[in-house]
């Protein structure tokens, strides 16, 4: 060791250096607003504004509600099982201790409740569904006297006076000038007018010695086509929509024919049609173009006889 690096003689020895303290940061995060809450506030106002948003709609569709549509609201609402069961009986309210139960169906309940289908759950009786008020009901709008609807009812019984009174002139129309027209004074007796509920139906009818279309075919004589022409002058001035369906007796083709009774009937219906529209009547007129082959003869206990062979052009009501 050499003479500089020895320590010198009475000198004590140098004193051991301290160890270095480590550093420490402490970083404190405030919590702000955030900490208290969190972000549950956001959905609590989210359901009140849903809430909010929904009642103002139903105030809003209510006010724009007419009565008739108010009640049928209110009766979908109603419970559709007390009404069957005493429930006050069930419950034993009349039994030891007397008494009466919430549930009684005269005290507990200020209605009795009635089953009624689903369809007169979604078609209000106010927009053309089946009546859903019965009972105690119908005595309430009885005692409330006319509704709202009475104005429809009053132009439906005047739609019907109107039929009525078009088809009388159409048929006393028609009778006249089969009488005063000496071409068609022989198909007196092959023109048949009823009144059914569909309207007013005019039939012309085949017979044994007259047929209106040739054999087989959809080809109208001319003296059927002048009754058709005829029918249209009367129907022309008419509002009434049209129907035509033809039938034929149950003789059929041969078992080879790619033709049969159905498109037969149909071929002639569809010609009638075609008189009817070029003597005057609109397109736009016709309801039904049908054929129904034989399925629904004149003479019901022999599907042959050739009046079952004829052409039907229903007046329609309005």
């Amino acid at each position: 060791m050499a003479e500089a690096d020895k320590p010198a003689e009475g000198t004590p020895d140098a004193a051991p250096a301290e160890p270095v303290r480590p550093i420490i940061r402490k970083i404190i995060v405030e919590d702000g607003h955030a900490g208290a809450h969190g972000g549950a506030w956001k959905i609590a106002l989210a359901d009140m504004m849903t809430a909010m948003m929904a009642f103002f709609l139903l105030m809003w569709l209510l006010g724009a509600s007419t009565d008739d549509k108010r009640k049928s609201v209110a009766e979908y609402f109603r419970p559709a099982s007390h009404s069957q069961i005493v429930f006050g009986e069930l419950a034993g309210s009349n039994g030891m201790f007397g008494g009466k139960s919430i549930i009684d169906p005269e005290d507990g309940f200020p209605f009795t409740a009635k089953q009624t289908a689903l369809l007169e759950r979604l078609t209000p009786q106010s927009e053309g569904g089946p009546n859903a008020d019965n009972g105690s009901s119908q005595e309430e709008r009885n005692r409330e006297g006319p509704q709202d609807d009475a104005p429809s009812g009053a132009a439906g019984s005047s739609s019907k006076q109107q039929d009525k009174e078009n088809y009388d002139k159409l048929e006393k129309d028609i009778k006249q000038k089969l009488q005063d027209n000496k071409q068609l004074q022989g198909m007196k007796d092959q023109v048949n007018i009823v009144r059914e509920k569909d309207g007013l139906r005019i039939e012309v009818i085949d017979k044994a010695d007259y047929s209106m279309f040739s054999s087989g075919t959809a080809d109208m004589n001319g003296k059927a086509a002048n009754l058709i022409k005829e029918v249209a002058k009367s129907l022309k001035d008419m509002p009434n929509k049209v129907a035509i369906r033809g039938h034929t007796d149950s003789m059929g083709f041969a078992p080879d024919s790619l033709r049969n009774n159905w498109s037969l009937s149909s071929e002639r219906a569809d010609a009638t049609r075609q008189i009817l529209q070029g003597a005057g009547i609109n397109s736009n007129r016709f309801s039904r173009i049908e054929g129904v082959a034989d399925t629904a003869p004149f003479v019901s206990n022999n599907p042959a006889d050739p009046r079952n062979r004829r052409v039907s052009i229903t007046v329609l009501n309005q």
